[in-house]
């Protein structure tokens, strides 16, 4: 069986976010060897490069949200590309910035998982649920927003790309590694039902059995999307995140979640997203991510 070709799509903005910084995300992907080190799993890897839109203004909230327009530039702009991506029968690599361009990926994910009958999972490997809205947000930041939008309680122009209101349901996210949330957050999460499983959860429980709850119903007729914000992990291994939050799953927990993944056969899309290269050390966090992504795909010490 051939392997499937996939396609990196840099989105090159941290319109979302609150520092700068992340719109250098995709080429320090590149730097540390994203695409050679997928080629040597023996996929064929096209990239497409980075695309293009408005430049972030860095100008204060309007109605509790910041940069909206700009936001829609951008996510209209990944939406399109991973469509285009999905409807060429390719796996896409979404390679961020900032974490509110999961609006545009998944929603594309999503109309096309509806439109092929296919059950959508998606794994949000994230410090945070980034469920706020412009009403509790305490920053206006739409990179804290994406969930919220995908669910169907952002702002109207940031949902109802999918062809319904809400791009996902509650139970179509299993939220992991969490450990900063918000209050208001808080209250989201128990009101919507949502399946997190938060850095306790892993503590208590360890990571193999935390996948195993999180992926028990993954079968063949799911699309698996897996959307990675890099502040996951502890920022003591990856520091080149805007937003790290200390006590994050180690190097090998991680590794493993990834090969899990891997193991279920049913990956069908991947974000990459909130590496600040300006917040790195010698590009070890974008060097540690594509370690990452390379188990994510496939690579396994031994053959299994």
């Amino acid at each position: 069986m051939t392997a499937p070709t996939l396609e990196l799509i840099g989105a090159p903005t941290d319109v979302g976010a609150s520092v700068r910084g992340a719109g250098m995300g995709p080429d320090a992907l590149r730097v540390a060897g994203l695409q050679q080190t997928l080629a040597r799993l023996g996929y064929a890897v096209l990239d497409r490069g980075n695309l293009a839109g408005p430049a972030t203004p860095w100008t204060a909230p309007d109605q509790g949200l910041r940069h909206l327009d700009e936001v829609v530039a951008w996510n209209r702009s990944v939406y399109d590309a991973v469509d285009a991506a999905l409807g060429a029968g390719h796996i896409p690599l979404m390679l961020g910035g900032d974490h509110c361009l999961a609006i545009g990926s998944i929603s594309a994910v999503a109309w096309h998982a509806r439109r092929r009958k296919k059950k959508l999972c998606v794994l949000w490997l994230d410090a945070h649920t980034d469920v706020n809205t412009g009403d509790t947000s305490p920053s206006g930041n739409l990179h804290g927003m994406p969930v919220a939008c995908l669910l169907g309680h952002g702002p109207a122009a940031l949902t109802g790309w999918s062809g319904e209101r809400a791009a996902l349901t509650p139970d179509a996210l299993r939220f992991l590694g969490i450990r900063s949330v918000d209050a208001d957050e808080k209250q989201a999460i128990r009101t919507l039902g949502l399946n997190v499983f938060d850095m306790r959860h892993i503590d208590e429980h360890g990571m193999r059995h935390t996948l195993t709850e999180a992926l028990q119903d993954v079968d063949e007729d799911t699309h698996l999307h897996v959307s990675f914000d890099l502040d996951c992990l502890d920022p003591a291994i990856a520091p080149g995140v805007g937003t790290g939050v200390r006590g994050g799953p180690t190097y090998r927990e991680m590794q493993l979640c990834m090969e899990m993944v891997a193991d279920t056969g049913r990956l069908g899309s991947v974000d990459v997203v909130e590496l600040n290269p300006a917040l790195d050390v010698r590009n070890q966090t974008a060097e540690i991510a594509v370690e990452l992504i390379e188990s994510l795909f496939g690579k396994s010490t031994l053959v299994r």
